[in-house]
């Protein structure tokens, strides 16, 4: 039987991705692009969306704003959907690593972690839940992390925000995918971003990272192209509620 090449489609489909001027949130955006949806970039820095939409392929547009606050969530939305329309598909990749060991945590860092990598999540969909019930079909996809299971010494703030990430993607699947809303996250391995720079910076830790996984390497942005797309198209109808590792099985081992 031939593969049914529709079943990874998201031509058409209106996408709104957070943390879109960099990293992850970067690479999402340009796959979705590139593959045929209408993706509005969400984030603090307008230069770098700019710079994004004008080398990127395919529709795109943008909007600058600070999604770590999470009063203004809604006014964002709602400011977005007037200009663009209301999103088929949410990306949640904004985030944030403050490194520090547990003993220098400072309240405000440990504030600004949760509010944007925990926090911003759960308010950016239900600012934009209503619309995808109308529609009965929608997709969210969270980003949590290897610190969703693993411990790190020095990102504490971060792995409590990331292993909330994943009991958070549960809880919204359960509350509205009877509604069709699939919710899913992907928790992606050690590749190369601005939050990662002081990890790759590190050469023995580089090569430490990729020796624990059970392919050899450390991640390539593009390896997380097919899971997105599979999270975002009809190809997952009946998957919800889940946390895909994509990691090289790191936490394989």
């Amino acid at each position: 039987m031939e593969l049914n090449q529709n079943l990874f489609d998201v031509k058409g489909k209106t996408v709104f991705v957070t943390g879109a001027s960099s990293g992850i949130g970067r690479s999402a955006a340009t796959c979705l692009a590139n593959s045929g949806a209408k993706v509005v970039g969400i984030a603090r820095r307008l230069n770098k969306l700019k710079e994004w939409s004008d080398e990127t392929d395919g529709e795109t547009s943008y909007f600058a704003a600070d999604v770590s606050n999470r009063n203004q969530i809604k006014n964002i939305v709602d400011e977005v959907v007037k200009a663009e329309g209301s999103p088929d598909i949410l990306i949640n990749a904004a985030g944030l690593n403050i490194r520090e060991h547990a003993d220098e945590v400072t309240i405000e860092g440990w504030d600004k972690t949760l509010d944007l990598n925990l926090s911003a999540p759960f308010f950016m969909a239900q600012a934009v839940i209503e619309e995808m019930k109308k529609r009965k079909w929608g997709r969210i996809v969270n980003y949590a992390s290897l610190a969703s299971r693993r411990a790190l010494p020095t990102s504490i703030a971060y792995c409590a925000s990331k292993g909330g990430v994943e009991q958070l993607t549960r809880s919204m699947a359960e509350a509205w995918s009877p509604f069709g809303i699939n919710v899913n996250a992907i928790a992606p391995g050690f590749f190369p971003t601005e939050l990662t720079v002081p990890v790759f910076n590190d050469k023995e830790r580089t090569i430490r990272n990729a020796k624990q996984t059970c392919i050899g390497r450390n991640g390539e942005l593009q390896d997380l192209n097919g899971p997105l797309l599979f999270l975002c198209s009809k190809s997952s109808d009946y998957v919800t509620g889940q946390l895909i590792f994509v990691d090289g099985g790191f936490t394989a081992k």
